[in-house]
């Protein structure tokens, strides 16, 4: 089992901040979920992996790819 299904509210949970704020920094995100920093920049590789996909400023915020339909 890949590690980001276990972990997949969590990841909904971030994917929901990034939708909902896009450029938020994860500083933000860890802030907002209560979560430490580099457990929000530890989970990013793995949302990629999952298919949640994020491009990054040159200031570090996320935003969101458009997904196709």
């Amino acid at each position: 089992m890949p590690f980001w299904s276990k972990n997949q509210t969590a990841f909904v949970e971030m994917d929901r901040l990034i939708q909902q704020q896009p450029g938020i920094r994860p500083a933000e995100i860890a802030q907002q979920l209560g979560v430490a920093r580099s457990t929000v920049t530890r989970r990013l590789p793995s949302l990629e992996e999952a298919g949640f996909l994020y491009s990054e400023d040159k200031r570090g915020g996320l935003w969101p790819f458009e997904r196709e339909k």
